[in-house]
């Protein structure tokens, strides 16, 4: 019987340049780059999800049962939340999520943008990104705190975006994580990418904190990540989950890369479907 699945990161190619939405242009040829930099086996894959409909065909061809559509807000890429509503309203296999930047709405407008997308728009947790911002911030920067309140009162999981991309290392920085953890017991922590290329600093952290989850997506397929599995297949099954980073990794390719790599069956479920249905509340199991 097929594993369900629930893919922690996903965004249609349409939705911005950055994802490779324009053919001919720069940006376009960047997300080829790092397709194949990551591992893809067809570098131009994502041009099926040029609209919607094909967006979600692929979601359907590849089996996954839930995509969460994550939205951004940093300077160089914005979406508004009300888009990530829009797209992924009227389509049960499709999660949307949030995003706020305190650094352009103030602390006050961030947290009112918080409680409007989770409570107006429906969106079922926040993306923010600290070591993208202007100036870049660590994940636990005082600023933040007041937005990872609100999630945690709201009963929300956020997400922080943090890895290999983020323009200066200093601030993909696992020990941040600790530390927002320990302040924030209750709030569910994703990390998307993982934290990558800091694996073990990462790992120790998820250690300490049952709070904290990780989501390496495409970094899962990269030197040095072998201690993800290690301890997937050990304290951690409860605490990883499955993320494509589509439109930078194919779908299906992605599912048949990752049941590939040596996770014991006994925690696939947890890892591919049952820890994001708990984390994000979605009642499925």
């Amino acid at each position: 019987m097929p594993h369900r699945i629930i893919d922690m990161r996903s965004r249609p190619a349409f939705l911005h340049d950055f994802y490779g939405a324009t053919p001919g242009t720069a940006a376009f040829e960047t997300a080829r780059w790092l397709n194949r930099r990551v591992g893809s086996k067809d570098d131009s894959h994502f041009t099926a999800s040029h609209s919607l409909d094909g967006f979600v065909d692929e979601v359907r061809a590849a089996g996954i049962t839930r995509a969460v559509v994550v939205g951004r807000d940093t300077p160089a890429l914005s979406i508004p939340n009300d888009t990530i509503a829009e797209l992924t309203a009227g389509h049960a296999e499709l999660i949307g999520i949030g995003s706020v930047d305190p650094q352009a709405q103030g602390t006050r407008g961030a947290v009112a943008e918080v409680e409007r997308a989770i409570v107006k728009l429906g969106l079922t947790a926040i993306n923010v990104e600290p070591g993208f911002g202007a100036p870049p911030l660590k994940a636990d920067d005082p600023l933040l705190l007041p937005i990872y309140d609100a999630c945690q009162q709201l009963d929300v999981p956020v997400f922080v975006m943090s890895g290999p991309t983020t323009p200066d290392p200093d601030f993909n920085d696992p020990a941040a994580i600790g530390r927002l953890a320990l302040n924030f017991p209750k709030l569910r922590i994703v990390c998307h990418h993982g934290f990558w290329p800091r694996v073990a600093e990462i790992v120790g952290v998820a250690f300490r904190h049952e709070n904290v989850f990780l989501v390496p997506d495409m970094y899962l397929f990269l030197p040095g990540s072998g201690l993800y599995l290690e301890a997937a297949n050990s304290f951690m099954r409860d605490q990883l989950l499955f993320g494509s980073s589509y439109p930078f990794r194919p779908m299906t390719q992605t599912i048949d890369d990752f049941l590939g790599l040596g996770i014991r069956e006994e925690a696939l479920d947890a890892i591919l479907f049952g820890n994001a249905d708990r984390v994000l509340k979605l009642g499925l199991s």
